[in-house]
């Protein structure tokens, strides 16, 4: 009788608990800002026990890199995953489309055309065609797809006469791309008969139906605030300003005494790149190793090393190649990524500089820099000299009371003057000669001992 009766409790418990579904659209370009929601999309069906996840798919296509990481993701999902072709998946949306156990398309839909190309349409280097072709066999591989279809959606140099489906060999004479010279691309019709797709569909709500799903509650997920923020931050351009604006107000903070406001803006852009570069995937340690590098001798360079060499020169160069690096993923691309990185570098580059420029231009306008640079706004009484008179210092000698780099404090006839060196590097506590005074410049030479 017990057994009855908790037999019942659990029909009845089951009975009352609705089916889930999430429904995760992947519209419009595929860029980096998808990996992250995509991932979190599949973790929150999984623990809510979805019965499956169903992808809406309409995508021209996009960054490759971005593309093998929702490849990845979804060939580790826990539940069943389901490609929704709602019209169209070229270029990278056919391999995140074979990486779905089940695929549905809508009438006249397509994909394939997978191939890499830059912006003006030109094929990819052999290196990137390779890659992108084997990523679709391995793919297509693992949910029991055709694998010469597959490659032949990346590869125009492919071609066949016959398939082997459901162990048998079957002639082909309706696929275009199956000629050298062609590309693959699958209609609807096709891509079912040919095992690319396993049914075709109208409407979502017809998949459901089809799937015996109609009843189920739908979960529509969207992007939310950090997902976006993570998108424009690794835009590029963007990507480009933060860490060239990170680098020099470091290297501007360095040369000023204490800390202030510009590392401080510098440090968080650096933070907010490379954080940004990190969820992403586009920061690897080795690129973080080679900006660290270079800021440690440009540290050394300031810091250690007299005048401005080898050290300095090495330490900008290794953090250009640093800050290069973080725009391109560690998988093959195109000339097109290519030249969207390099672009948005210079143009990083170009805006720091501006950027630094306006900045610098502000500074020199405030009191504080003024208390900092200028000599003549301190008071007799406190044994400092305006310019008025320094004429007559020309040919005296004097001391140090600070490293010349190549400005700063020397003391000559009982006053402290402000001065520069003629370019070279003086250490604190030399003896020095004033050669010349040109209104507030007063320009020294370091006195050899012989002298």
């Amino acid at each position: 009788m017990k057994k009855h009766i908790l037999t019942a409790l659990i029909f009845l418990f089951n009975f009352g608990v609705s089916q889930v579904i999430y429904k995760v659209p992947i519209h419009d370009t595929i860029d980096l800002g998808l990996p992250p929601f995509i991932e979190r999309s599949i973790e929150m069906a999984e623990a809510d026990s979805a019965e499956a996840i169903i992808f809406d798919i309409d995508t021209f296509g996009g960054r490759l890199d971005a593309a093998t990481q929702i490849k990845d993701a979804i060939l580790s999902a826990n539940i069943p995953t389901v490609a929704f072709i709602n019209r169209r998946a070229i270029s990278a949306g056919a391999l995140i489309s074979l990486s779905c156990e089940k695929i549905v398309m809508t009438s006249g839909g397509t994909i394939g055309a997978a191939t890499a190309v830059d912006i003006s349409g030109k094929k990819g280097t052999e290196k990137v065609i390779s890659y992108m072709r084997e990523e679709m066999a391995a793919t297509a591989e693992s949910r029991n797809r055709n694998v010469d279809i597959a490659k032949g959606m990346v590869d125009e140099d492919l071609s066949f006469t016959h398939l082997f489906i459901d162990g048998d060999s079957v002639e082909v004479n309706d696929l275009e791309g199956r000629k050298e010279g062609k590309l693959i691309t699958l209609t609807t019709e096709l891509a079912i008969k040919y095992q690319m797709a396993d049914d075709e569909q109208e409407t979502f709500d017809a998949l459901l139906a089809s799937m015996d799903l109609q009843d189920a509650t739908i979960k529509n997920t969207k992007e939310n605030w950090s997902e976006s923020i993570v998108r424009f931050l690794t835009n590029p351009v963007v990507a480009s300003l933060l860490t060239t604006f990170g680098f020099l107000g470091i290297l501007f903070e360095l040369q000023s005494p204490g800390w202030g406001i510009p590392g401080s803006i510098g440090l968080v852009c650096l933070a907010l790149s490379l954080g940004a570069s990190f969820i992403a995937r586009l920061a690897t340690m080795t690129d973080v190793l080679i900006i660290l590098a270079g800021i440690a001798l440009i540290i050394v360079e300031i810091a250690v090393i007299p005048g401005f060499g080898i050290a300095g020169i090495g330490g900008i160069a290794l953090i250009l190649w640093g800050l290069y690096a973080l725009l391109l993923p560690d998988t093959p691309v195109g000339p097109e990524i290519e030249a969207m990185a390099m672009w948005g570098f210079i143009i990083g580059i170009i805006g720091g500089l501006i950027g630094l420029v306006l900045l610098f231009k502000l500074m020199t306008k405030t009191a504080f820099w003024q208390k900092l640079t200028a000599p003549g706004v301190e008071g007799a009484e406190a044994g400092y000299s305006s310019s008025v008179g320094w004429e007559t210092l020309v040919g005296l000698e004097g001391e140090t009371l600070s490293d010349l780099r190549p400005s700063g404090w020397i003391t000559v006839d009982d006053q402290r003057v402000f001065v520069v060196s003629e370019g070279d590097f003086i250490e604190k506590n030399c003896k020095v000669k004033i050669l010349s005074v040109d209104g507030n410049r007063v320009v020294v030479k370091k006195l050899n001992s012989k002298e």
